[in-house]
């Protein structure tokens, strides 16, 4: 029995091989699964923890402007102050209106819905460029606010707004000239406005480096309150005389500086619609005109100047001069022999005829160039007209300017001219940005001598008190000037009911600190029975504005000094 097998037993049978094979195979699949999810893991946590990475990263990155990228042609101007730091020009956010053609479903009725608010719309034009198929188009630039938000609520899909910058002008038409105008890109296009850009901002804006943070104010040596007395005067002045045009400037005759300049009819550069028509001109930098007796204060000082007369000079005033076909009178002829300073105060155009004539035709051609009277000035302001004289100067040329007629300059470098006269002669270029006087004087040139300088204070002086210039005198500040009374050229030939009238005055004589010039054009007699001379409508815009700015400009009245013009007193 022992040797029998027990049904019951189990006995271990040889493994199968077939079965091994398959084990092993599951258990190696089953681990390549496992590495694949594990990799898929990996890279996917890569991935996130990238992506929080830079969440992370641009939390602490200061926010980018929403909106349109920054257009560069609407880049940042600085901004423009007068000498104080008054704002005279500065960049304002404005919104401007941008279709996308190929998202706009119905053109007509987009065009039908903008007309609600913008009436002024062309139909035609906006049409073709809502079905041009671009990518972008402008519709209208620089909104005001309010067209903005009715625009948006007339929901026009297709249509939406890009933040861009304008240039606005706080003190509009006072400094228009002087200032100047931008275009619908903020780009420079008149005035000082086109100079700042000459002189690198365009470069700047090009390259995307006109940041505001980055862009310093510049100051101009206008003085906004004195600019708004001159516009003032010279608005009322061309209302009241009924003239086509005036203008004024106020230099200081120690540095060059302009300290406040107008020219009327101007316009508004916050919405220059009138700044092209053809009126509108910058008359004291920009006009070109025949200067009258004003010039006779070049005349007398050319004399002067040459050792050729004294103020004790004679000159044989009692016929008139007949040279070819002209013959030169005096307007109020003495028929006598003048004095040098009776031929000043007199505005004698024998007597001047005469003064040139001592000097000769080229010593007085150069004289002129000599104190800038007939190039082209050196200002920052652009709009700056070159004066014309004759190609070949002859006895004639030089007797007739030496009144001021046959050649043309701009009343601002009449200015400057005089301004060596009377500040020790020394000639200094005009400017419109802020100069000390060591820097004026670093770049000054002498044109006459101290002696010439002292005896034409003396005559203006002298001239305020007993000549033309008596309605200039304000009590207090000793004005001196002389007047100067041009008929105008039309066709070629002058005309005797149509003036150019203008007044040069420095105060106060004794040590005059500033220059101020005032031109009226085709004035009117102010009541029945008056003239329409200089010194009757000149002569008092120019008392006017030195009533109302000299304590501005620092000059303090002294009723108790001596006014009588007296050659001790200088």
């Amino acid at each position: 029995m022992i040797g029998m097998l027990n049904p019951f037993r189990r006995t271990r049978q040889p493994a199968d091989d077939t079965s091994i094979v398959m084990d092993s195979a599951r258990k190696s699949t089953g681990g390549r699964t496992r590495n694949r999810v594990v990799m898929t893991m990996a890279v996917f946590f890569g991935i996130y923890a990238i992506i929080g990475g830079r969440l992370v990263y641009l939390g602490f990155q200061d926010p980018m402007p929403s909106g349109a990228p920054a257009s560069r042609v609407t880049a940042a101007r600085p901004d423009i102050v007068d000498r104080n730091g008054e704002v005279l020009a500065t960049d304002i956010k404005t919104s401007s209106l941008f279709a996308e053609p190929r998202h706009i479903v119905d053109a007509d009725e987009a065009i039908e819905k903008l007309s609600t608010v913008l009436p002024e719309i062309d139909y035609e034009q906006t049409y073709n460029k809502l079905k041009s198929g671009a990518g972008f188009v402008w519709l209208q630039r620089q909104l005001t606010p309010r067209q903005q938000s009715e625009i948006m609520q007339l929901g026009i899909p297709g249509v939406g707004f890009r933040t861009e910058t304008r240039r606005f002008y706080p003190a509009g038409p006072t400094t228009a000239y002087i200032v100047g105008l931008t275009n619908i890109d903020n780009q420079g296009i008149s005035g000082l406005e086109k100079y700042i850009d000459g002189q690198g901002l365009a470069d700047l804006q090009q390259s995307g480096l006109a940041l505001p943070k980055d862009l310093a104010p510049v100051r101009l040596s206008i003085d906004l309150r004195v600019q708004h007395i001159v516009h003032d005067e010279i608005t009322a002045a061309m209302d009241r005389y009924k003239a086509i045009a005036a203008g004024a400037v106020v230099l200081n005759a120690k540095t060059g500086e302009v300290v406040a300049m107008a020219s009327v009819p101007d316009f508004d550069p916050n919405n220059p619609i009138h700044a092209q028509d053809k009126d509108r001109l910058n008359r004291m930098s920009a006009g070109l005109y025949e200067m009258g007796s004003t010039v006779k204060s070049f005349t007398t000082a050319m004399a002067l100047d040459s050792g050729k007369a004294t103020l004790n000079s004679t000159f044989d005033a009692t016929r008139p001069i007949t040279i070819g076909r002209q013959t030169i009178r005096d307007f109020h002829g003495k028929g006598r022999v003048l004095t040098l300073p009776e031929v000043f105060i007199y505005s004698s155009n024998i007597g001047s005829a005469r003064e040139a004539d001592i000097v000769g035709i080229e010593g007085h051609r150069e004289f002129l160039h000599r104190l800038g009277i007939l190039e082209r000035m050196q200002t920052e302001l652009p709009e700056v007209a070159r004066p014309v004289e004759p190609k070949v100067w002859k006895k004639v040329h030089s007797i007739t300017a030496s009144f001021g007629h046959g050649f043309t300059t701009t009343p601002l470098q009449t200015a400057v001219g005089a301004a060596a006269l009377m500040n020790g002669g020394y000639l200094m270029n005009p400017t419109f940005l802020m100069r000390s006087a060591e820097e004026a004087m670093a770049n000054a040139k002498r044109v006459i001598n101290e002696k010439t300088s002292a005896d034409m204070r003396y005559l203006y002086r002298l001239n305020a008190e007993k000549g033309s210039g008596k309605r200039a005198e304000v009590p207090g500040y000793r004005v001196g000037g002389k007047t100067g009374t041009a008929e105008k050229v039309v066709n070629g030939r002058y005309v005797s009911g149509k003036r150019f009238n203008a007044f040069l005055a420095a105060f106060p004589m004794d040590d005059p600190q500033y220059i101020v010039l005032s031109v009226i054009d085709e004035p009117q007699s102010e009541k029945p029975g008056m003239g329409a001379t200089a010194g009757l409508n000149a002569a008092p815009i120019v008392a006017n504005i030195i009533r109302r700015s000299a304590a501005m400009l620092g000059v303090e009245p002294d009723f108790g000094h001596e006014n009588t013009a007296t050659l001790a007193s200088y």
